[in-house]
């Protein structure tokens, strides 16, 4: 078989769709903190279209709905549990010197 036939067939591989992240029950709303804690990283970032699998559309909604859930104060702008565990660790701590008595 030439080199230029070869080309165009199929491969064999079955392919397993996945499934979208947001069902079409699902309502993207600033209030659906379960829905919304999803698309956001540990650092407390949104994450992008492309890591999350979501229409232009769906993630335009989603930030949209994150950025109120921040101004309301229902979520941090910042995670800093991390730097909240180095501050405790890095603490100072007072020694008392004792002093002797004559």
């Amino acid at each position: 078989m030439d080199k230029s036939k070869r080309l165009f067939l199929k491969s064999k591989r079955s392919f397993r769709r996945r499934l979208p992240p947001i069902q079409s029950g699902d309502r993207i709303d600033y209030k659906n903190m379960s829905l919304i804690s999803r698309f956001i990283s540990e650092q407390g970032k949104i994450l992008s279209r492309r890591v999350n699998r979501l229409t232009l559309k769906q993630q335009r909604l989603i930030t949209i709905a994150i950025k109120q859930a921040r101004i309301l104060s229902s979520l941090p702008f910042l995670n800093n549990e991390k730097q909240f565990e180095k501050s405790e660790s890095t603490a100072r701590t007072t020694t008392v010197f004792k002093t002797k008595k004559k």
